[in-house]
């Protein structure tokens, strides 16, 4: 596995993911007003960054824009440290929606403070659920539930949390494309099969959500057909489509000629393709962890909408979340942590 055979090489469309933990949903729930039922009790409140980004507009852009993400927050600081233009270029990435990741702690007050943020601003939620047991084949974003039952239990407490309100899930994402790849050791295949199908399931029984289960990239599992089967048994029937893209840096054109074929095999399902990074393509020459983890020469993609031009993608989203790390790789900090470096470089190279 990776991370424990050094001498393994790696796979063409790995990713490190951006992880923001049981932090990110605490945040939230001090700072954004009315995040917190009633029931459990008023929290101090913050106020949100000066300059605070706005909501885009809903037929364009339906997806919440949280005013107090750490971008906003970064942005708010270089102005007040009188750096204009590096605010103005953090604002590139602050004014975007960008998804959620919800971490392993408190699961339900996380869910439950983003979707009544994105409710209150009368905008829908977008989350990531990212807890699969054996996550990330023990590289960067390692971890996720102990076991099957940590996992169920998990997972009840996310969708109590999210209710009735409309949210758009991106589900657990590489946990397919590791097992189609052999990262994912056979042993756990078959209960990671049971429970994405689960969780599909759970999410699918709420009334305002949507569900993409992850399929990978067009660089990581190829051909596409490759990736039906798995799909099927993780419940793609039941789901709303499935999501390309998600942490990684290729076209859009490519990823909807994937899509498309995909698609095709699946009674013609939807999908969302992360737009987050793509905006120069990945990096050429070779296929191995610089192509994935913090590239250089990288630009932020085309901003969320659900305007797409094309009848089976539903949206270009921001599932990664840009100026967050890939990883420990090329003086980057832990997945998932702000690189001020690498947001600014993202942001000046997009069009």
């Amino acid at each position: 596995m990776y991370g424990t055979n050094p001498g393994r090489p790696r796979r063409a469309g790995r990713r490190a993911r951006a992880w923001t933990g049981a932090a990110a949903g605490v945040l939230v729930l001090l700072t954004v007003p009315g995040c917190s039922d009633s029931s459990e009790g008023a929290t101090p409140e913050k106020a949100a960054p000066a300059q605070a980004p706005a909501q885009r507009p809903k037929t364009t852009a339906p997806f919440w824009v949280n005013p107090d993400g750490t971008a906003a927050r970064e942005a708010a600081r270089l102005r007040r440290e009188g750096k204009d233009q590096e605010a103005e270029l953090i604002a590139k990435i602050a004014d975007q929606p960008v998804a959620e990741w919800m971490g392993v702690d408190d699961p339900e007050g996380q869910t439950r403070g983003f979707t009544q943020a994105a409710a209150k601003a009368d905008r829908d939620a977008l989350l990531v659920l990212y807890n699969i047991p054996h996550r990330d084949c023990g590289q960067y974003s390692q971890g996720g539930a102990a076991d099957g039952d940590a996992y169920r239990a998990w997972l009840e407490q996310a969708v109590k949390g999210i209710g009735d309100r409309t949210t758009t899930v991106i589900l657990e994402p590489d946990a397919l494309p590791h097992m189609e790849d052999g990262c994912t050791p056979q042993q756990f295949h078959e209960e990671r099969y049971a429970l994405l199908k689960e969780a599909v399931g759970k999410l699918k029984a709420l009334p305002r959500t949507k569900v993409y289960l992850d399929a990978g990239n067009p660089s990581w599992v190829t051909p596409a057909d490759r990736m039906a089967e798995p799909l099927r048994r993780a419940g793609i029937d039941q789901a709303d489509g499935f999501a390309l893209n998600v942490s990684n840096f290729q076209t859009t054109q490519d990823n909807k000629e994937y899509g498309h074929r995909l698609s095709r095999l699946l009674g013609n399902k939807h999908f969302v393709v992360d737009t987050s990074r793509n905006g120069n393509g990945p990096l050429s020459g070779g296929n191995h962890e610089k192509a994935w983890c913090n590239p250089s020469g990288r630009a932020l993609g085309e901003p969320p909408t659900v305007r797409t031009g094309d009848s089976l993608v539903d949206a270009f989203l921001w599932v990664k979340r840009p100026g967050e790390s890939d990883g420990t790789c090329k003086g980057g900090p832990e997945a998932g942590r702000w690189w001020e470096t690498y947001a600014l470089e993202l942001a000046r190279n997009s069009r």
